[in-house]
C-alpha cells in the first residue's frame, strides 16, 4: 500500500475513479460494522457477568483492564485460576527476556548466558510479581507492553499503539508520550494516544457505569483498592497521607511535587535514551509515573525493578550497591530493611516509593561515554595468606582478601537483612507445633540438668536466687544481659571498620558463621532455659513470672523463640567480641577490658535463668566454629602489613 500510495500514475478515466470511491466506501463501512459487531461481542460478553467490577471485588484497574481480564464473579475466578497462573508465569518468562534483550550492546558473553535467568529469578522473586498470581493482578501486562512497544515491534504505529493499550491499563504509562515525543519518536507518542484514547472509548461503550465510576468517581482510580493512606500505597499521594497532609493542601502539594518529578524523570530519561540506554530510560519513566500516581499498589511497582540495570559508582566494589538495594526493596517486606525505630518508620513505611523517587529524580547512573561505564577503579587484592597446612585455605581465589574498606550502604543493607533473616529462623525453630516444641524442649533441659548434676556445675538455682536477694545486683545483671548483646558487638565492627578494615571483614565473617552454625543448634536441640523449666523454681529477672498453665506462657514467644538456646549467642557474641578485641587491640589493658565482656556476660545469663551453664559452652563451641570456618575457606588471619590504615599509622607515629 504504501509503495502503491507514492507511484506515479496516469490519471484514467471518471468511471474508474467513480468506482475507487466506492471501494473506499464499502472499506470503511465494513470497518465500521466490523467496530460495532466488537462492541456489541463486548457488551454480551459483560452482560454475562452480573455487577460492576468495583462492587464485587477489590479490582483496581481500569474499566479496560476489566474488560479484557473480567475476573468478577467467583465462578470466573473458579474458571481460570489455573489458566491465571499459568499465563502470568509465561507473561513473566516473556518480560524476562525482552528486558534481557534490552540491554545496551555489547554485551559479554557471561552477560547473555545468564541475563535471561536471572532477570526471570529476580521477577519470580520480586513482590510485585508474587503478588500478581492473585487473579485479577495486572502490573505485569503494563510494563512488558511498553517493552515489548519499544524493544521488539517495529514501526512507530504499532510501538506507540502498544504502548498505548498499556496506558489503557495504567494511565500514568500516559507520561511514556513526551519521552517518545523528546527522542524523535513522534509518530509513536501520537499513536500512543490514540490507541489510549480508543481502547478507553471502547470500554466507556461496553461499561458506562464502571467508567464513570473509576474516570469521574474515584478520579482515575484513587479511591480503588483500599484506604489511600495504606502502606500497600507506594505513591507519593499515599505518603503525603501518611504523613498527616489532608485536604487541598495535600492536593496541591501532590500536584506540585508530582509535576517537578514527572518533569525532572522525563528529562533524566531521554538523556539516558539518547545515551544509548534505553532499558534504563524505560525504567526511569516508570518509576517516574509510579510516584505520580494517584495509587501504586504493590503489583504496580514492577518498573523499580527495572531500574536495576543502571550503572552507579565509580570504583568496581561500589557497583553492587545499587543492584543489591533494589533487588532488597522490591524481594523483602520493608520490617526487614530497616528496624522498628520510631524515627526510622517514615523512611520503612515508603522503602518502594523511596527507591521509584531516586531512581527517577536523584540516582547518578553513568553515562556510557564515561570512561568508567566499562573499566570502573579495580579492586586491590592482598595476597593469598598462607597457611600451615597444605591444603588450605580452601577457597584462597573465591575468597580472595580486599584491603580496602567495604561499602558501608552495602555493609549496612547486608548486615540488616542478615540479621532480620536470623531473627526469621530463630524464632521459627521450636521444634514443631507450640504444644510440641515445649514438651520437647522441656525434655532436652531436663537432659541438660543431669547432665549437669553429674558434672557438679548445677549453679543455676543458687545464683539465680543469691542475685534476686541483692536488688542492685539483680539490676546490673538484668541491665547488662538486655543492653550489651548488641551493643558491644556492632560497637566493635564499628571500629575495626574504621580503623582496621582488614580485620573487620575477617570478623565480619567470623561472627557471621558462628551466627549460622548457632542456628543449626536452634533447630537441631530446642532447649527450654532454666527460667521456662516449671519445677526448677528459678526465678525469671527480667520478664517477670511466668503463667506455666499457658501453653505459649502468655504473649512472651510472640517476641522471640523462647527455646532457641542452645548455643547461647548472649555469651557466643560477647566471647566474639572478647577474642576480637583480645587479638586486634594493641594495649594490654584493653584487651583484658575486652575479655571481661564474656565474662560478665556468662555471669548475666546465669543469673536471670536465660542460659543454662552448658548453654554457655555450646556457645563457645559456635565461636571457635566459626573462626575455624574462615581458617578453612580463607586461611589465617591477615597481619597487621596487609591494611592500609595501619601503615599510615605507623608513619605517623615514626614521623612523631
Amino acid at each position: 500500500m504504501a509503495n502503491a500510495e507514492h507511484t506515479e500514475r496516469p490519471a484514467g478515466p471518471i468511471g474508474t475513479t467513480a468506482a475507487g470511491e466506492t471501494g473506499a466506501r464499502l472499506r470503511a463501512a465494513r470497518l465500521g460494522l466490523w467496530l460495532i459487531a466488537a462492541i456489541l461481542a463486548v457488551r454480551r460478553l459483560v452482560l454475562h457477568v452480573e455487577g460492576s467490577l468495583y462492587d464485587s471485588t477489590r479490582f483496581t484497574g481500569t474499566p479496560f483492564g476489566g474488560l479484557v481480564l473480567k475476573p468478577l464473579t467467583r465462578p470466573a475466578e473458579q474458571a481460570l485460576g489455573w489458566g491465571w497462573t499459568f499465563g502470568t508465569l509465561l507473561l513473566v518468562v516473556a518480560l524476562g527476556l525482552v528486558a534481557t534483550r534490552a540491554l545496551p550492546q555489547p554485551v559479554s558473553r557471561r552477560t547473555a548466558l545468564l541475563a535471561a535467568p536471572a532477570a526471570i529469578s529476580l521477577l519470580m522473586l520480586s513482590l510485585p510479581v508474587r503478588n500478581a498470581f492473585r487473579l485479577g493482578q495486572t502490573g505485569i501486562i503494563p510494563v512488558l507492553l511498553v517493552l515489548v512497544g519499544c524493544f521488539v515491534v517495529r514501526g512507530q504505529r504499532a510501538s506507540g499503539a502498544l504502548v498505548g493499550l498499556a496506558a489503557a491499563l495504567q494511565p500514568t504509562v500516559l507520561l511514556f508520550a513526551p519521552l517518545l515525543w523528546f527522542t524523535g519518536r513522534r509518530t509513536a507518542a501520537a499513536s500512543l494516544g490514540t490507541a489510549f484514547a480508543g481502547a478507553t472509548a471502547l470500554a466507556w461503550a461496553a461499561m458506562p457505569h464502571d467508567s464513570y465510576t473509576y474516570w469521574v468517581h474515584h478520579l482515575a482510580g484513587a479511591g480503588l483498592g483500599g484506604r489511600a493512606d495504606d502502606l500497600a500505597n507506594q505513591s507519593l499521594h499515599g505518603t503525603l497521607l501518611r504523613l498527616g497532609l489532608t485536604g487541598p493542601l495535600e492536593i496541591a502539594l501532590f500536584l506540585t511535587l508530582g509535576a517537578a518529578v514527572a518533569a525532572l524523570g522525563v528529562r533524566r530519561a531521554v538523556r539516558y535514551a539518547h545515551d544509548g540506554q534505553l532499558l534504563l530510560a524505560v525504567a526511569v519513566t516508570g518509576c517516574a509515573a509510579m510516584v505520580i500516581s494517584p495509587a501504586a499498589w504493590q503489583h504496580q511497582l514492577l518498573w523499580v525493578l527495572l531500574a536495576v540495570v543502571g550503572r552507579v559508582g565509580k570504583r568496581a566494589a561500589d557497583r553492587p550497591v545499587w543492584p543489591v538495594a533494589v533487588i532488597l526493596v522490591m524481594t523483602l517486606p520493608a520490617e526487614m530493611m530497616l528496624p522498628d525505630m520510631g524515627f526510622l518508620h517514615p523512611l520503612r513505611d515508603n522503602t518502594v516509593l523511596v527507591a521509584a523517587l531516586l531512581a527517577a529524580t536523584a540516582v547518578p547512573f553513568l553515562s556510557r561515554t564515561s570512561p568508567y561505564y566499562d573499566s570502573p577503579v579495580p579492586t586491590e587484592y592482598a595476597a593469598p595468606a598462607t597457611s600451615r597446612f597444605r591444603h588450605l585455605p580452601l577457597l584462597p581465589r573465591v575468597l580472595r582478601r580486599v584491603p580496602a574498606r567495604p561499602n558501608l550502604l552495602l555493609e549496612l543493607l547486608l548486615i540488616r537483612v542478615a540479621y532480620a533473616a536470623y531473627s526469621q529462623v530463630r524464632l521459627a525453630a521450636t521444634g514443631g507445633t507450640v504444644s510440641g516444641g515445649r514438651e520437647r524442649a522441656e525434655q532436652h533441659g531436663e537432659q541438660i540438668l543431669s547432665i549437669e548434676r553429674a558434672l557438679h556445675i548445677d549453679i543455676e538455682h543458687a545464683v539465680n536466687h543469691a542475685v534476686v536477694e541483692a536488688d542492685w545486683l539483680r539490676g546490673f545483671f538484668d541491665f547488662y544481659y538486655t543492653s550489651f548483646h548488641f551493643a558491644v558487638p556492632l560497637t566493635v565492627l564499628g571500629v575495626l571498620y574504621r580503623r582496621r578494615p582488614v580485620d573487620y571483614r575477617w570478623a565480619r565473617s567470623t561472627i557471621g558463621l558462628t551466627t549460622v552454625l548457632a542456628l543449626v543448634g536452634f533447630w537441631a536441640y530446642p532447649l527450654a532455659p532454666p527460667r521456662l523449666m516449671p519445677d526448677l523454681g528459678i526465678i525469671d529477672t527480667v520478664n517477670g513470672v511466668q503463667d506455666f498453665t499457658q501453653p505459649d506462657y502468655g504473649t512472651l514467644t510472640s517476641l522471640a523463640n523462647q527455646y532457641a538456646a542452645m548455643p547461647s549467642l548472649h555469651f557466643g557474641w560477647s566471647l566474639w567480641c572478647g577474642l576480637v578485641i583480645a587479638v586486634v587491640a594493641p594495649r594490654p589493658w584493653t584487651k583484658a577490658l575486652g575479655l571481661l565482656h564474656p565474662l560478665f556476660t556468662v555471669m548475666a545469663i546465669v543469673a536471670t535463668g536465660n542460659h543454662w551453664v552448658l548453654d554457655a559452652v555450646g556457645g563457645a563451641a559456635a565461636v571457635l566454629g566459626g573462626f575455624g570456618l574462615v581458617y578453612v575457606f580463607q586461611g589465617p588471619r591477615p597481619s597487621a602489613a596487609a591494611d592500609p590504615d595501619s601503615g599510615e599509622r605507623s608513619l605517623e607515629k615514626d614521623s612523631s
